[in-house]
């Protein structure tokens, strides 16, 4: 079975990214969480392995490539979800509904509940669509009952 490292460095080759320490940092972090990562949480467990600047073009380049989406919180943070395989530079498929906890503030990406087709009137095109369901997650209600 092929480990994370190798995958990660297949997956910026395929995309025409430079395997830097950074970026498969970033990979490694984003697909160990159960939920959506915000920059200031990644800056925190990256330390000084990469400066602000740094992270921030590394998101922006995984984001415009279809490695990454992004999705904000309730106080507007954004937050980065690795996308599902058949999403590129030229398409995301990240058309499902996003959960914000109101307890923990985690964010959820519900892959299996998708957002259904928007039929907008004549002249209008849309490129992005985002379904956020906010309450309290699986572990939280678990808690309060």
């Amino acid at each position: 079975m092929e480990d994370n490292t190798s995958r990660f460095e297949k997956l910026l080759v395929k995309n025409g990214l430079k395997r830097t320490a950074p970026r498969l940092q970033v990979l490694e972090i984003l697909s160990g969480r159960d939920s959506a990562t915000s920059q200031p949480y990644l800056e925190q467990v990256m330390g000084k392995d990469a400066d602000r600047v740094t992270l921030y073009r590394v998101l922006q380049a995984f984001e415009e490539k279809g490695i990454i989406h992004k999705v904000l919180d309730q106080q507007g943070t954004a937050n980065y979800a690795i996308c599902s395989d058949g999403c590129s530079a030229h398409e995301h498929h990240d058309e499902h509904v996003h959960f914000n906890c109101d307890n923990c503030h985690k964010i959820y990406c519900l892959d299996t509940v998708k957002i259904p087709a928007l039929k907008v009137p004549a002249g209008f095109k849309v490129d992005r669509l985002n379904l956020i369901a906010t309450g309290l997650c699986a572990s939280c209600s678990d808690k309060v009952n």
